[in-house]
């Protein structure tokens, strides 16, 4: 079962890099520090967004409107945190009680 929560923990720190170069990207191409009409940058982007937009919209959609800044990334990589361990206090709970 160890082994389960590896692969957990481990998708799980590689999807928050995921989230923060969609992040650290979006702000870039915000404030024109990146082309967009850059093939490799339009592919990264592309790329990234694809990864991320399944779980950033159903946060987008319970989160408050606050203009021009979007906190969703931020409560997707603090639930990439925390649900793993979360996960794994639950099971060594369970299993010690056994």
């Amino acid at each position: 079962m160890s082994v389960l929560f590896d692969l957990l923990f481990t998708v799980c720190r590689l999807y928050s890099y995921v989230v923060i170069t969609s992040a650290v990207l979006s702000f870039l191409i915000a404030f024109n520090v990146v082309n967009t009409q850059n093939r490799f940058i339009y592919t990264v982007v592309d790329v990234t967004y694809r990864l991320t937009e399944p779980a950033l919209a159903p946060i987008r959609r319970y989160m408050p409107n606050l203009g021009g800044i979007d906190l969703s990334p931020l409560v997707l990589l603090l639930a990439l945190f925390y649900v793993p361990q979360l996960l794994l206090q639950i099971y060594l709970s369970l299993t010690m009680g056994m």
